[in-house]
């Protein structure tokens, strides 16, 4: 029942947002789309769950996705104030090969439902598991912690840096971000992972760990940091200088003789 419960919940939000990106013009619209996912996919499972599983653990998850994913929505929303299509959408949809909408539909909208339904499985498996919470819970807090430190910090920092005019066209190599490239998505994954472990009640769940492995790849190897930084390094000078001192995700002392 959670299962199906999350599943129509976020289908019912994507469809929202396609609708939104149509008369928009602006299919980046998605990005804001999956914050607000992990906050319903959080709170259509505990709803969903109610009456069955532990309490304890049902709010920790519960609390855990709602403020992370209401905290990213209104980030990507306020960062994308005011701006046209990103550019990552218009070069994708710009080969869409008839329907501009309905390429986005299935290129952009459909494989991003799978992916947020996969993604929030711990979720969804472990809000109605009995299980008494223990030592694994109490670390997946702390690692969730951790990475919504690291997701904050560095998008405030980074927002900070590019408010001023004397930094355009720089690189952002301060505060978190002079110890790893990317300090968001890497709390991002610790939260993936977090999630998993604050679920984990039973060895069934084991099979949900594809979840945090999921995203793990997703933002180191596809649309997150790959992507990011092949960005970077067309547009930006210096940056090559900074990726040869700077860890590319796990934070790090930067590399002496590279600056």
């Amino acid at each position: 029942m959670t299962y199906l419960v999350t599943a129509g919940s976020l289908l019912a939000l994507l469809a929202v947002t396609f609708v939104l990106g149509v008369r928009t013009g602006r299919h980046s619209v998605m990005d804001v789309a999956w914050g607000a996912g992990i906050a319903v996919a959080g709170a259509a499972s505990f709803l969903a769950s109610a009456g069955h599983g532990t309490p304890v653990r049902r709010w920790l998850l519960a609390i855990a996705a709602v403020i992370w994913g209401t905290r990213l929505a209104l980030h990507v929303a306020a960062r994308a104030r005011g701006a046209g299509e990103d550019p990552r959408y218009r070069d994708l949809l710009s080969r869409a090969p008839g329907s501009r909408n309905g390429y986005a539909l299935r290129v952009v909208y459909l494989p991003q439902l799978l992916t947020l339904w996969l993604a929030t499985l711990p979720l969804q498996a472990g809000m109605p598991e009995p299980g008494r919470p223990g030592a694994i819970t109490v670390a997946g807090v702390l690692i969730w912690i951790a990475g919504f430190a690291f997701e904050a910090i560095g998008d405030w920092q980074l927002a900070r840096f590019r408010a001023h005019p004397a930094n355009r066209g720089q690189v952002m190599d301060r505060g978190l971000w002079r110890y790893t490239r990317h300090p968001n998505y890497f709390g991002d994954a610790c939260m993936w992972w977090g999630l998993f472990a604050i679920s984990y009640a039973s060895p069934a769940q084991l099979a949900t760990v594809v979840s945090p492995v999921l995203m793990t790849v997703v933002l180191t190897r596809g649309t997150g940091q790959r992507l990011t930084e092949r960005r970077m390094m067309g547009n930006r000078p210096g940056y090559a200088e900074y990726v040869a001192r700077t860890s590319g995700f796990i934070p790090l002392p930067p590399r002496r003789g590279r600056a």
